[in-house]
């Protein structure tokens, strides 16, 4: 009998310690240190935007990926989920856009994600927001350590729209790393109620995340949930086995369907292992109160998607399927760049 996704988790442990090691004494270069500029190591990248109504950062973003000191060439594909800003203009004007593709409806991040997923030529996919700007070194120090087996997490830093940095991203701006959860309230994601205020440090606290592994809490956090999109490199054929993103979350409201794909590699034997150094500003929206509570306000219906899916068998075996499916969406789709 196939064993659910949930069962498999329990089974799965996350010690990356020996594949950080290998690559330290391979390189010389410290697991959470810089590469030296314009290294030329590593795998072939692809990185994917999936864009909505970004225009008003797009721009930077992409400059961003245009200065990437990286000295391997990368793509950049960006699908456009039906803006009704002029997104598609940045995405079919840009220097840096390699690829760019407009989606003939409103589908999700989700969607948009597996059709770059699709079309990328990288052995890695690395997901990036489209309003996420990244320093210079950043691709680089997750090309160096792209492996098969690696999930690489980055972090963000979020910025108020229309604030400007005055310094590089902190890393402790980032919820896994610096948390301050409410108290007497319910937990959104685990559902638990603390009453007594905590100073939560998820990535110190658990060794780099080494120890959620089987299934382990850290209050709100398992080890899937510490996958996320904004800046995340994963094995591009991992990705296909797994069917990619679970689509129906973009059709349901927000959130999950990165925790979703997390769980679905690691139960597949993959690890998920942090660059503390690889670290991002993630603008806001003009209207970010307003997307927020609209985001908020079908947590639940996603939840309870992942939930749902965490009783089913474990993915594995989908490339042809989600080939065929990506193949048949791309023929409706028009082209930017």
């Amino acid at each position: 009998m196939t064993s659910s996704l949930h069962k498999a988790l329990r089974h799965r442990g996350n010690d990356h310690t020996r594949h950080t090691q290998e690559f330290e004494q391979a390189t010389g270069v410290a697991w959470h240190r810089p590469v030296p500029s314009s290294w030329v190591g590593g795998r072939r990248l692809s990185v994917v935007l999936p864009a909505r109504n970004v225009a008003y950062c797009l721009p930077k973003v992409l400059d961003a990926l245009q200065a990437q000191t990286y000295g391997r060439r990368f793509e950049v594909i960006v699908v456009d989920d039906a803006s009704t800003d002029a997104t598609a203009k940045v995405i079919a004007t840009h220097p840096a856009v390699t690829t760019g593709l407009r989606l003939p409806t409103r589908c999700g991040a989700a969607t948009a994600r597996n059709l770059g997923t699709y079309l990328a030529q990288g052995e890695t996919v690395v997901y990036v927001d489209a309003d996420m700007l990244l320093p210079a070194g950043t691709v680089a120090d997750l090309g160096a350590r792209a492996t098969d087996h690696a999930v690489l997490i980055g972090f963000r830093h979020n910025l108020r729209y229309g604030v400007a940095p005055d310094a590089g991203p902190e890393l402790a701006a980032d919820h896994r790393v610096t948390w301050q959860p409410p108290v007497n309230t319910p937990l959104l994601y685990s559902g638990i109620t603390l009453r007594e205020p905590i100073d939560g440090r998820p990535l110190e606290h658990t060794r780099d995340f080494r120890d959620l592994g089987h299934g382990r809490m850290y209050y709100d956090w398992d080890l899937p949930r510490m996958v996320v999109t904004a800046l995340l490199a994963v094995p591009r054929t991992a990705v296909l086995d797994v069917g990619g993103f679970d689509p129906e979350f973009g059709r349901i409201g927000w959130g999950m369907e990165d925790t979703h794909l997390g769980a679905s590699l690691i139960a597949a034997g993959h690890l998920v292992i942090p660059l503390r150094q690889a670290v991002g500003f993630h603008f806001d929206p003009p209207d970010a109160a307003e997307q927020w509570q609209h985001k908020l306000s079908t947590w639940h219906a996603t939840l309870a998607r992942y939930r749902a899916l965490l009783a089913e068998p474990a993915r594995s075996g989908r490339s042809a399927a989600f080939t065929a499916s990506m193949n048949s969406l791309l023929h409706s789709c028009e082209v930017l760049r």
